[in-house]
């Protein structure tokens, strides 16, 4: 009996993908403070929600606590990429810690728009997820503003004090559409919502949903690289689902895809989320070459050349290094 010749296994490889200018910036933020200061430096919260980025930085030096009052007094502290509320600030001063700030500026901007609204004595309501770091730093700005929406169930529940005086903020990293969708919500039940000055949503996260949203109708399997506490990781799971990937997983390394993904798929899309080192993306690539997908097509929906410069508290301190050279 004559074999059919089998349709080509391929790879799809999205473009942007990983590393996101915010992260990028708070991953060096930890390198640059441990090479200036030596180990140990302590970073409150995990930097960046990523596994392997985590146990890297681990071991050149960097302790990982939940608090300030974990970290000895007198020591260097770094807030991670997600943003920190105000008392955190104030906490470490009172410890004598040396604190670099390595929030995000896209999160920054959020929180201004907070602090703004707060004083103008508007109720915000801010679409996120209860819980999410970005969201408990956002809301210390302006605790007695910031109501949570977290999906369109909180919507019904919502009580305002002047249905006039409401704007909606909303975390960086959650999925365009559905946070649209709560943003119609709201606007039903307060005509008069104001929007933020601009997007919240990062335009990394943005860029990433929207090459999936290209190739997910071509995938039977899309795999998305990242952790499960990546909340954009997360999304990108959903966004390939909802744009017609036949499935999707979220995977931290290329030994977690199982075997039985690949059964009679010929065309994988690979993406990854906004806290992913590339190594990890290239491991699937070789991975998915070892089960016969040897063609791996980049298909890129728009170039992204944003960068941020590094907290000026480090950079204040490199400058004073290389001097004293």
């Amino acid at each position: 009996m004559e074999h059919m010749s089998e349709p080509a296994k391929r790879v799809l490889l999205a473009k942007p993908r990983g590393y996101c200018a915010g992260v990028d910036r708070a991953v060096i933020t930890v390198e640059k403070a441990l090479e200036l200061y030596g180990a140990p430096v302590y970073v409150r919260k995990q930097i960046v929600h990523n596994k392997h980025v985590v146990s890297t930085l681990e071991a050149k030096g960097a302790i990982f606590v939940e608090e300030n009052d974990e970290v000895p007094p007198g020591s260097i502290v770094v807030f991670s990429a997600h943003g920190v509320a105000p008392e955190v600030h104030t906490e470490a001063a009172e410890r004598g810690l040396k604190a670099i700030d390595a929030t995000c500026p896209l999160v920054t901007k959020v929180h201004a728009e907070a602090r703004r609204f707060a004083a103008a004595d508007y109720d915000i309501l801010l679409i996120g997820h209860e819980g999410h770091e970005e969201v408990i730093g956002t809301t210390g700005e302006a605790p007695e503003h910031i109501k949570l929406v977290d999906g369109a169930d909180d919507v019904d529940k919502l009580k305002v004090r002047d249905p006039e005086k409401v704007v909606w903020l909303s975390q960086t990293t959650l999925s365009v559409d559905e946070t649209m969708d709560t943003v119609d919500a709201l606007k039903q039940r307060f005509p008069l919502l104001q929007a933020p000055p601009s997007d919240d949503i990062c335009y990394a996260t943005q860029n990433r949903q929207q090459v999936v949203k290209e190739i997910a109708a071509e995938c039977e399997l899309l795999l998305v690289v990242g952790s499960t506490n990546s909340s954009n990781s997360v999304r990108l799971v959903e966004v390939a689902l909802q744009a017609g990937a036949n499935t999707s997983y979220l995977v931290d390394y290329a030994s977690e895809i199982k075997d039985e993904w690949l059964d009679g798929v010929t065309t994988v899309g690979v993406t990854s989320g906004a806290s992913v080192p590339d190594d990890l993306v290239q491991g699937v690539i070789e991975h998915l070459a070892g089960h016969g997908f040897g063609e791996v097509s980049e298909i890129e929906s728009v170039k992204e050349k944003l960068t941020f410069s590094l907290p000026r508290e480090l950079v204040k301190d490199m400058k004073a290094a290389a001097a004293a050279k």
